[in-house]
């Protein structure tokens, strides 16, 4: 697990990560307020130990940051001061507990696994799998009674194994989860620890595939043989909540089933039409083509849905149709046998399964309200379907928990008045954080009381509001959450010619955050590929015109698409079909009908490994914005929709005022501390589709697509204005962070006023291309530079005169 130390006593912060090490956790340390905001808008933590005092944004402040942006991680506040009344605003800025120092070790580590456990991340103090134990408390393993000695990073990977035991990890997901970012190894580092805990497993007398390798994913603690158990041994054996998680996924499958029976109807009817036609010798080529890719097409789908006998059937009428031969009269008669058995296999319900009704619109994010105000909940709702949201609304503990089952929701804002105890409602929250992947939940309560507000923010997984707030502003909020879920979202795109498995694939994988894009005719492949800019692509193999293998072809020739991650989704198993695919560049190869679980888990494997190897190659290291190559990528995608479409668009290139006198006086860490804070900037004051990177130095480049000129200055304004009231404390900086490469000068004063120039070109007026947008703001800048610095210069615009916008 990975915990974030913000703290900036370089003493303290080193003892933290002694500590916190020897627990094998990964730490991580920033130095003040500004630099953990950004190491947690970069990196997923599992907890954050935030010191009160710090510099440039104070513990409080942060912590408030943090929920008021919807992280949800365990904050444990570190603070000098033992009062009743600072721990009261350190629980109600969001922080889940507190550590008065001079603290003790043994304490702080209790309170650091009792906040893990809290939230979810540590589950039974005691973990037991077959002969094989696991106390995290005493750091203790033993095999049979007797004790197993691991490393350190040993120790990590078999905690991680036995708290998910039903989940697989990929190496680039175990490098994440145990390895902090400025000592993360290469993938082979992973495959040597698992080398070495199976050896020592084996010698302990487990099974040599105890940690299995799931081929094409990564690795899993192996399932174990069903034996009898004993009531005190189900009590200490990790599990997770896979019941309601079957149902979920059963109840979105179900409503893709209602709306797309009439079509698979219409599909055996078609090859009911080839059999009567092939008893009456008046069966064409083209029908009995048909006829076998409507018999494809099925036996890829009906497993999905609880119809495996559908399947089954659905692959013998395919195979024995295809082709021209003759059939003779044994066959001909086994041919009607099956197609009746098919018809009625798709008419009765499916096996284990109830059919549920078809909702409303399924594109537009879900709001459920849970509140037993019925008049300001239909307010809410109201709101929220002005702003092109659905809603729901649940008035009772009962209602809301057989909402969230039914029709997941996207954000669930949840009144805890709504239950008779506070416990109640807490156990509804605690089951509603259980669900994965996590729903963002909100809650809001006039309740005021420190104790109930602690133990709400014990549950996490929440943005707590205050009531009573106006149905306007909570939406405000719950789009604003919606975004930043929408903007860390990956897309997928997913090309079949079954619009029934489309609609399966689009059903399974929106709930996991991911934008899914789907195309039935590849006729259309390129444009649609080119519109949706997918992290990953999905093809079957088969299709009319164009073939899977065919497009995979083209993706891989393409220079800009030739690293696209391609999965294979087919109703073909056999070997010289798996190898075409494979020939073809594919990365990964998923066999009909769909299994739901193991399909996310492939995709979701894929896309983080994909996200963590663009991380550090698109990411400029020091901003946490775009670097130059990444950047170029993305404004001349821009271009090419600007051109298309006529749509403004402006490029911004900002310079960094003093920035050589900066690192002279104050050293080369201040002038890094500044340059991180622009680049936090304008992370958060431009729009999640403009492109905002680091070029050079202290140069910076902004791509602000449907804006003109006058809207660029206004939007800069307020980023040049924000810096230049924001005052730099130099400090000592941390190994952690930032190098040393040059001491501090004593009781050096503040660093204010600090201020940045910029020339501002637009689309087509100043140029075409990017290298000619790039000249023109380039030229506007210098002149920025000239007139006086800290100002915004319009490049100028054919037969007018120049503006200038002073900072």
């Amino acid at each position: 697990m990975r915990i974030l130390v913000v703290e900036d006593d370089q003493l303290a912060a080193q003892a933290l990560t002694e500590i916190l090490s020897s627990q094998n956790y990964a730490v991580e340390v920033a130095s003040d307020g500004i630099a953990g905001w950004e190491m947690v808008e970069a990196y997923d933590y599992d907890l954050i130990l935030l010191d009160v005092m710090l510099p440039r944004m104070d513990g409080i402040s942060l912590c408030r940051e943090l929920r008021s942006h919807g992280y949800t991680m365990p904050v444990l506040l570190l603070t000098g001061r033992d009062s009743g009344h600072d721990k009261a605003i350190g629980l109600d800025a969001g922080a889940d507990d507190y550590v008065v120092k001079p603290f003790d070790a043994e304490e702080l580590v209790a309170r650091v696994r009792a906040l893990l456990r809290r939230s979810g991340m540590a589950s039974m103090p005691v973990l037991e799998w077959g002969k094989l134990r696991f106390d995290p408390t005493s750091c203790e393993v033993t095999c049979n009674g007797k004790p197993l000695s691991l490393t350190p990073k040993e120790y990590a990977l078999l905690e991680l194994f036995l708290r998910n035991s039903r989940r697989v990890f990929s190496c680039g997901m175990i490098l994440e989860h145990l390895w902090s970012y400025d000592e993360t190894p290469g993938e082979e580092a992973v495959r040597t620890h698992i080398k070495g805990l199976r050896q020592k497993l084996k010698a302990a007398g487990l099974p040599p595939d105890a940690i299995e390798t799931v081929y094409g994913i990564g690795y899993r603690l192996k399932p174990l043989e069903p034996t009898p158990a004993s009531p005190e041994i189900a009590k200490t054996t990790t599990s997770e909540p896979a019941e309601p998680l079957k149902q979920q996924a059963i109840a979105l499958l179900m409503k893709t089933w209602n709306r797309f029976k009439g079509r698979v109807s219409e599909q055996v009817s078609v090859i009911e039409q080839a059999v009567l036609a092939l008893q009456s010798h008046a069966l064409t080529a083209e029908l009995r083509q048909q006829a076998r890719q409507e018999a494809h097409t099925l036996a890829g789908s009906l497993g999905t849905f609880g119809f495996p006998e559908g399947s089954r059937l659905a692959r013998q009428i395919e195979q024995l149709i295809q082709g021209e031969k003759l059939l003779g009269e044994k066959e001909c008669r086994s041919l009607q046998q099956w197609v009746m058995a098919l018809r009625h296999e798709i008419e009765r319900p499916p096996h284990g399964q109830h059919l549920l009704p078809e909702s409303e619109d399924e594109s537009r994010p879900l709001l459920l309200v849970v509140d037993p105000d019925r008049v300001l909940a239909e307010q809410i709702v109201a709101e929220a379907q002005k702003n092109g949201l659905r809603g729901a609304i649940a008035l009772s503990l009962s209602a809301a928990r057989r909402q969230f089952h039914s029709d997941r929701p996207d954000v669930v804002l949840l009144d805890l008045e709504i239950a008779e105890h506070l416990e109640d409602g807490l156990a509804l929250l605690a089951d509603l954080n259980r669900h994965t992947p996590p729903t963002p939940i909100l809650v809001y309560s006039a309740q005021a009381d420190v104790n109930d507000r602690l133990a709400i923010a014990q549950q996490g997984r929440h943005t707590f509001l205050q009531k009573p707030l106006p149905p306007d502003q909570i939406l405000e909020i719950v789009l604003r959450v919606l975004q930043r879920i929408d903007k860390a979202a990956s897309r997928v795109m997913i090309v079949d010619d079954d619009v029934g498995t489309l609609s399966t694939l689009q059903t399974l994988l929106r709930p996991w955050g991911l934008h899914v894009t789907t195309l039935a005719d590849p006729r259309h492949f390129l444009e649609t590929l080119e519109a949706c800019s997918p992290d990953l692509l999905i093809l079957d193999v088969e299709m009319p015109h164009i073939s899977g293998i065919e497009l995979c072809r083209v993706v891989r020739n393409d220079s800009r698409w030739g690293g696209l991650p391609i999965l294979f989704l087919t109703a073909h198993t056999e070997p010289e079909v798996v190898n075409q695919v494979f020939t073809a560049g594919a990365d990964d190869f998923i066999s009909k009908p769909i299994v739901g679980p193991e399909l996310v888990t492939r995709i979701m494997n894929r896309l983080e490994r994909l996200k963590l190897l663009r991380d550090r190659a698109e990411v400029d290291p020091l901003t946490k914005v775009a670097n130059r190559q990444k950047s170029t990528q993305d404004l001349d995608h821009f271009l090419q929709r600007a051109r298309k479409h006529g749509d403004p668009l402006c490029l911004a290139v900002l310079d960094l005022d003093a920035l050589k006198q900066i690192n002279g006086q104050y050293g080369h860490a201040m002038g890094d501390a500044v340059l991180r804070y622009l680049g936090g900037l304008l992370r958060q004051s431009f729009y999640g589709e403009d492109v905002v990177a680091r070029w050079a130095g202290g140069e910076f480049v902004v791509g602000m697509y449907g804006v003109n000129q006058k809207g660029a200055v206004q939007r800069l304004l307020k980023v040049l204005d924000t810096l230049k009231h924001h005052a730099f404390v130099p400090t000592e900086p941390t190994g952690n962070n930032t190098p040393a490469i040059d001491p501090v000068p004593d009781a050096q004063p503040p660093l204010r006023h600090v201020s940045f120039s910029a020339g501002v070109a637009e689309f087509p007026s100043h140029g075409e291309d990017l290298r000619s947008l790039y000249r023109a703001a380039d030229e506007a800048l210098q002149q920025a530079k000239q007139t006086g610095r800290s100002r915004i210069m319009l490049a100028p615009l054919p037969a007018a005169d120049q503006e200038v916008a002073h900072g």
